[in-house]
């Protein structure tokens, strides 16, 4: 089985920090490659692989301010499907606009749906649903106009994140700075708790960063960090007493959710998107619809297990997981 993995160009996959679509697709194509499928990452130059790389984008878009995000996607995509032929499948993880190339080929595509953010971008979707196989990444992201191949939960290298048996006192925002994520709503429930917070992620709002976060960056009790990654991120992921994920949207997925769950640290989320499905209320965390059960979640969070988490992870979002219901996929839609 010969598969194209067609990986966004936002960020070097596997990405430096942040990057939670190149990571996925880096996390799937190393695992493929391990069950001894040939696998050809499609990715910016500078990606890394134990495949084979492809490509014609020389740096990641969101790293090099001399790349023209529209132009190199174009240029990407063209030379992906120009060697369509080449591959039993495509795998697409780049979003919608691959599939105008789809209708150009013969070689069966698979998109995996990141994230169903707008109405807006049905019309790249539904018309294409007869030649696209379409995989969500949870159940509450299925959009009821469109059929789906499957539904498959993302899943991680337990081995990369060391169980933390004790964390801290401290509470833990993890994720991108912008009102979608509730960062705000994290600071607010820190101060109502008595209890610090530690902010990692990337300001993809900076006007919201500049009211939310700046006035509230004191160093003491609320300290932003920015983005990392590495073993810094693991260790961030780990230390902490709960992670705070009062979001303000429906989430699609939730990669940190399970990475921290993953290190031993209970999710305090917002009931919203695919938070029921990653979290079992009272054993791996708590799911809250306002800021008074926030708060009372902060104060029961040591009540959890912190194995029972890891342990979650490793029955229901391994990466081992993961690559076996995307192989198995493949090769049903290969049968047809």
């Amino acid at each position: 089985m010969k598969i194209a993995m067609l990986a966004p160009i936002s960020w070097r996959t596997p990405p430096r920090h942040y990057g939670p679509w190149e990571l996925v697709t880096s996390l799937l194509t190393e695992a493929l490659v391990a069950r001894g499928v040939d696998v050809t990452l499609f990715a910016t130059l500078d990606s890394e692989t134990a495949g084979t790389l492809d490509g014609v984008v020389p740096a990641p878009y969101s790293e090099d301010p001399s790349i023209d995000a529209k132009v190199w996607e174009y240029r990407h995509l063209s030379h992906v499907f120009a060697r369509a032929a080449e591959f039993d499948l495509i795998h697409n993880q780049a979003d919608f606009p691959a599939h105008a190339f789809a209708p150009l080929v013969e070689t069966p595509v698979v998109t995996t749906i990141h994230g169903f953010g707008s109405e807006r971008i049905l019309p790249m979707y539904a018309p294409f649903q007869d030649r696209v196989h379409f995989v969500a990444i949870s159940n509450a992201d299925r959009h009821p106009s469109l059929r789906y191949a499957a539904t498959i939960h993302h899943g991680i290298p337990l081995g990369d994140f060391a169980f933390d048996p004790l964390g801290s006192d401290d509470l833990l925002f993890f994720g991108r700075i912008h009102p979608d994520k509730g960062a705000a709503e994290s600071i607010a429930a820190a101060r109502a708790s008595g209890r610090a917070l530690d902010l990692y992620g990337v300001v993809q709002d900076a006007g919201y960063y500049e009211r939310e976060v700046v006035p509230a960056n004191d160093g003491v009790t609320i300290r932003y960090h920015g983005a990392v990654g590495g073993e810094a991120r693991v260790r961030a992921l780990g230390g902490a007493r709960a992670l705070l994920h009062l979001i303000n949207f429906d989430e699609p997925f939730g990669l940190s959710v399970i990475e921290a769950m993953a290190c031993g640290t209970p999710v305090i989320a917002t009931r919203r998107g695919s938070m029921p499905e990653l979290i079992d209320h009272g054993v791996t965390g708590f799911l809250v619809d306002t800021p008074e059960e926030a708060l009372a979640a902060i104060e029961r969070a040591g009540e959890i297990d912190r194995a029972a988490c890891r342990r979650a992870v490793a029955e229901r979002f391994s990466v081992e997981r993961m690559a076996d219901e995307y192989l198995a996929l493949y090769r049903r839609l290969l049968a047809c």
